[in-house]
């Protein structure tokens, strides 16, 4: 006959912590893998609007992030956005210019493609459409979440290249023309890629889709 050895209360002790350990791990992997995990996705069409045919929706890789756009601010900038949204420009194109809990930049048309990056030229590329003028008189608080156009050294140099800072950037205002601000999601930008070392990102995220609300 076969005794049936009972195991030690030590035993017992180091088991239970081996089960927890691995249970840890295991938790612990996936929540490094999910980094969407504790971000809230926003329906827009559960959420009411004062201006519909101002909102314009984002969507990247951990939800909707959601902006008003300010027509009344800068018409032409406004306007231009529109245009590009409308012809789903901005889809797949990369987040090519990251700054760590301070800046998400995006909207490199020509070089900045999914599929067809052009890592000696992205930042510099353009919509096709020619540069538009700064609108940058009207007064703005450039606060978290404001979304502006981007620009070369010169001023009236915008095109498509757009930026939404995560944190306040007063400086900015007069500088850059404002198109807008991030009402819903902001947190989804704060988990775009980004690099320690620089602020021009290797296989970055990609925009997945921008789209006007109210078509």
């Amino acid at each position: 006959m076969i005794k049936k050895i009972k195991a030690s209360k030590s035993e017992k002790i180091i088991f239970i912590f081996l089960i927890s350990l691995a249970i840890f791990s295991l938790g612990s992997f996936f929540l490094i893998k999910n980094k969407c995990l504790f971000v809230k996705n926003y329906d827009p069409q559960k959420i009411s609007f004062d201006d519909p045919k101002n909102i314009a929706i984002l969507n990247v890789e951990c939800g909707n992030v959601i902006i008003e756009l300010y027509p009344d601010i800068s018409p032409k900038a406004v306007t231009r956005f529109k245009t590009l949204v409308s012809s789903r420009a901005y889809d797949d194109i990369a987040f090519h210019r990251v700054i760590k809990d301070s800046l998400v930049q995006a909207g490199d048309l020509e070089f900045g493609k999914k599929g067809n990056l052009d890592y000696g030229k992205i930042g510099t590329g353009k919509s096709g459409l020619g540069t538009i003028n700064s609108e940058i008189d009207a007064p703005f608080n450039f606060v978290r979440g404001s979304v502006g156009l981007a620009r070369t050294q010169k001023l009236n140099t915008e095109d498509s290249q757009f930026f939404i800072i995560l944190k306040d950037e007063p400086l900015y205002e007069t500088e850059f023309t404002p198109i807008g601000k991030v009402i819903y999601g902001i947190d989804a930008l704060e988990k775009i890629k980004y690099l320690n070392k620089s602020q021009y990102v290797l296989r970055p995220d990609f925009i997945i889709s921008l789209r006007m609300l109210v078509n």
